[in-house]
């Protein structure tokens, strides 16, 4: 079965390196399934392109509220 792979894994499968992320590995439907149901993989016949994660910065600039400023002592 062939799955894309969602995430870089370190290490070796079977004395090679695993696909990087984005790439197509071919591999046991047991292994595969195991794989896409832990969030690792994606069916690679599902996507015909791969699922790019990305993220944008929360805006944290502070917004006035009021026109009074205030100074922390009580």
């Amino acid at each position: 079965m062939k799955v894309r792979m969602k995430v870089q894994m370190s290490g070796t499968r079977n004395g090679e390196e695993w696909p990087a992320r984005g790439e197509v590995a071919d591999l046991p439907t047991g292994e595969a399934q195991h794989l896409v149901a832990s969030g690792i993989a994606e069916e690679a016949s599902a996507v015909s392109e791969p699922e790019v994660e990305t993220a944008t910065a929360p805006n944290t600039a502070e917004k006035r509220t009021s026109g009074r400023k205030t100074t922390g002592k009580g």
